[in-house]
């Protein structure tokens, strides 16, 4: 019994070194600490930027293996926790697809001249919607 439990625990931690590796490996190839820098005129903030995240990222971690270090009375914050999620992952959808050349060439398929704004715009309320869907609705509607 004991030996599985510490087989399981350093499978575990290695897992997670390995996601959390990869997790920051794609915030750093797509570069999102410094474009949102760049785009707020923050340069000089990047270091506060990426400490944020990472202790954001721990936080999570934390909170969603130990739930009794949930503090209670803090549901209220869900809704804005579940826009800077939404807001977060957007961020990465748009980096990523920026770095594919993904809305060029779909702007120029679908003859798409005046409105880019607009349409990014639109896809971005839409990710918000989702997860503030989400976070309302969970996975299933009833």
């Amino acid at each position: 019994m004991m030996f599985r439990e510490i087989l399981l625990g350093a499978l575990g931690l290695m897992f997670g070194a390995a996601t959390s590796a990869g997790s920051f490996a794609l915030l750093v190839t797509l570069q999102i600490v410094p474009r949102m820098a760049a785009r707020t005129q923050t340069a000089g903030k990047v270091m506060t930027y990426e400490t944020t995240i990472t202790l954001c990222g721990i936080t999570g971690c934390l909170l969603s293996l130990f739930p009794f270090l949930r503090i209670p009375g803090l549901g209220w914050l869900t809704p804005f926790l579940g826009i800077a999620v939404g807001v977060f992952v957007g961020c990465q959808a748009v980096a990523l697809a920026e770095i594919l050349n993904v809305f060029p060439i779909m702007f120029r398929r679908m003859k798409l001249k005046k409105g880019l704004s607009l349409a990014l715009t639109a896809m971005a309320l839409g990710k918000v919607a989702g997860s503030l869907f989400y976070f309302f609705c969970g996975y299933q509607v009833d």
